[in-house]
């Protein structure tokens, strides 16, 4: 039995885990870095502004719902959609 305790420890814990809330770096990057702070005239706009627009550093686009990797990269840009693809945040990571 303990064996069983060994195992559904971790899996209960996993369970406690609330979806949907998107992790935070400890040491949160100034939007500087990647250019975020110039762009924040986005949150609000459709996501469709961005189908006209070039970047020179990596970009990446969050839709709801949509599985992103853990690897923080402070030089890369994140642009979160929210629902009704509307552009909720603009960040570094």
């Amino acid at each position: 039995m303990k064996p069983f305790l060994a195992l559904a420890l971790p899996l209960a814990l996993m369970a406690c885990v609330a979806p949907g809330i998107d992790p935070v770096p400890i040491n949160p990057v100034p939007l500087e870095q990647c250019n975020a702070a110039a762009l924040q005239g986005l949150v609000g706009q459709p996501g469709s502004v961005l189908n006209g627009m070039r970047f020179s550093i990596d970009v990446r686009v969050i839709q709801p719902g949509m599985a992103v990797t853990m690897d923080f990269m402070p030089n890369r840009l994140n642009i979160w959609l929210g629902t009704g693809n509307v552009i909720e945040r603009v960040t570094c990571g």
